[in-house]
C-alpha cells in the first residue's frame, strides 16, 4: 500500500505568535502574562522582562516544537549582545517564517 506523504503544514504569522505566545506563558507563569499586553511588538528583555534563564527555556520549546528546521539557538548566537535586547516577538515569528 503506498502512504500519501504530505509535507508539514506552514503556519501563518498569527499561528506562530499563537504558539509563542503559549511558550512564553508556559516560561514565565500565567500571572505574569496576565498583566501584559503582550504583541508581536513586545521585545523580550524591555517589554516581556525575561532573564536570559527564560529566555533558554523559551528557546529549547520553540526547537522542540519547530523541529530542527529552525535553529532559534544558532540564529541567536550571530546576534550581538544589543541585537538580542532588542529583539522582538515579530524578529522570531519572521525567522520561523523563512524557515518553514
Amino acid at each position: 500500500m503506498d502512504q500519501l506523504i504530505t509535507e508539514p503544514k506552514t503556519l501563518s504569522n498569527d499561528e506562530i505568535f499563537g504558539v509563542l505566545n503559549q511558550f512564553i506563558t508556559e516560561v514565565i507563569g500565567e500571572e505574569f502574562v496576565d498583566e501584559m499586553d503582550i504583541t508581536p511588538d513586545s521585545s523580550f528583555t524591555k517589554d516581556l522582562e525575561m532573564d536570559s534563564i527564560e529566555i533558554v527555556a523559551f528557546s529549547e520549546k520553540v526547537k522542540i516544537y519547530f523541529g530542527e528546521n529552525i535553529n532559534f539557538t544558532g540564529w541567536l548566537s550571530n546576534m550581538d549582545l544589543d541585537e538580542i535586547i532588542s529583539l522582538k516577538l515579530s524578529d522570531i515569528i519572521n525567522y520561523i517564517r523563512l524557515c518553514q
